[in-house]
């Protein structure tokens, strides 16, 4: 069966609580200050609000359906997320069927974590029973050593360096600087990045995100619902999913956005060279390197060359992660799959402000989350427009 269109969906809302390296709060509370932050802005009561979406690592043992009691909601469609970096989307293209479907009229979507002293080390404790059987037992104590491994595969088959890696990390710190809510405030020059001590050979400092608090949000409606109100809205023009893509590559240099790649762009009616900005899921700069490949704006193996040749800041040709992304504006747990998404409503609904490219119309937004002990499982990507 034919994937059916998103016309007639509205995103409209989008939403950041400025993030925290370290809060004594809980997911929970930082869910609540994102929503009501959201909904007062919008001009939308909690009782309008009928569909709910979560994705939270440190909620445990609450879900979504907690939530409800917990913050005074009643909706009648409700979701709860668990896939880390490819939430965002995934959220978005289940909320945008049910307000087709009629299930929901207003979905809010959320994303939201804490970052106590010693968070990041209870949750990789219990993060992926592959990983605590298969690569925990030889030393393994997170996503580290898994990235390593896979950024030297990848230099090692298609001949980059560490500098081609360095100029995503250093241009998302200058994009990040823009950004009052960034985590990461001082310049990081190239020099800077390949300095820096050694995490995981290659893996170094500036290669890996800052685990902080913080929360992401947007809303939505039909598009009547969005102009009745009068409030900027987005549309979709296609959105993709994939999950345990490509499982017989011993290891991961491609994901599932190849799979679907060509449906996303003809649905959307456009091709890469018709985007205004991306953002893609940056957890490592390698893990942008790959979704710029598979995304279709270069070959596989390629993207090195390709970005040599592009200015990644908010000013320059390919704009790209702009509000600093994970790597520079910080990863709040699984917002961490909702930050590109945010910023890139705000982008093409002309609402981002400091972070804002001049007449940005459409973006590109990828998903990747999930990794077990050898590969990120779930994959997404969506397009979105502003409407004139």
């Amino acid at each position: 069966m034919r994937r059916q269109n998103y016309d007639g969906v509205a995103l409209v809302a989008p939403t950041t609580l400025p993030y925290q390296r370290y809060s004594i709060e809980t997911a929970h509370w930082w869910i609540a200050r994102v929503l009501k932050t959201m909904l007062d802005g919008a001009g939308v009561k909690p009782a309008e609000l009928d569909g709910f979406s979560v994705a939270s690592f440190t909620l445990f043992p609450d879900t979504a359906v907690g939530l409800t009691q917990h913050l005074g909601l009643c909706p009648r469609w409700l979701d709860h997320i668990p896939m880390g970096g490819a939430s965002g989307v995934v959220a978005l293209r289940k909320a945008a069927r049910a307000v087709q479907a009629g299930d929901a009229d207003i979905v809010a979507c959320v994303s939201g974590d804490t970052n106590h002293i010693d968070s990041f080390r209870a949750l990789l404790s219990s993060f992926s029973r592959f990983a605590m059987d298969a690569s925990y037992p030889y030393g393994y104590g997170g996503p580290n050593a898994n990235f390593a491994l896979l950024t030297d595969r990848y230099m090692t088959e298609f001949g980059a360096d560490r500098a081609d890696f360095g100029r995503i990390a250093v241009a998302q710190r200058a994009n990040a600087l823009n950004n009052p809510g960034a985590v990461m405030k001082k310049p990081l020059t190239l020099e800077q990045y390949l300095d820096a001590r050694p995490i995981a050979d290659p893996i170094a400092l500036f290669d890996c995100v800052m685990p902080c608090a913080g929360a992401e949000a947007f809303l939505v409606m039909t598009v009547d619902e969005a102009e009745a109100r009068g409030l900027p809205y987005a549309t979709i023009g296609g959105a993709i999913e994939r999950h345990n893509a490509h499982a017989d590559d011993p290891i991961q240099l491609r994901g599932g956005w190849t799979m679907d790649i060509d449906e996303l762009w003809g649905m959307a009616e456009c091709s890469p060279e018709d985007v205004d900005l991306v953002q893609t899921y940056d957890d490592y700069p390698v893990i942008s390197m790959m979704q710029i490949e598979d995304l279709g704006f270069c070959g596989k193996g390629e993207g090195p060359d390709f970005l040599r040749d592009k200015d990644m800041t908010i000013t320059g040709d390919f704009p790209h992660n702009t509000s600093g992304g994970q790597l520079s504006g910080g990863q709040a747990g699984a917002a961490g799959g909702f930050i590109g998404l945010v910023e890139a409503i705000r982008q093409v609904t002309g609402q981002a402000g400091p972070t804002q490219v001049t007449g940005a119309k459409r973006a590109l937004v990828s998903g990747f989350g999930m990794i077990n002990y050898d590969r990120g499982v779930c994959s997404s990507a969506a397009v979105l427009e502003g409407v004139t």
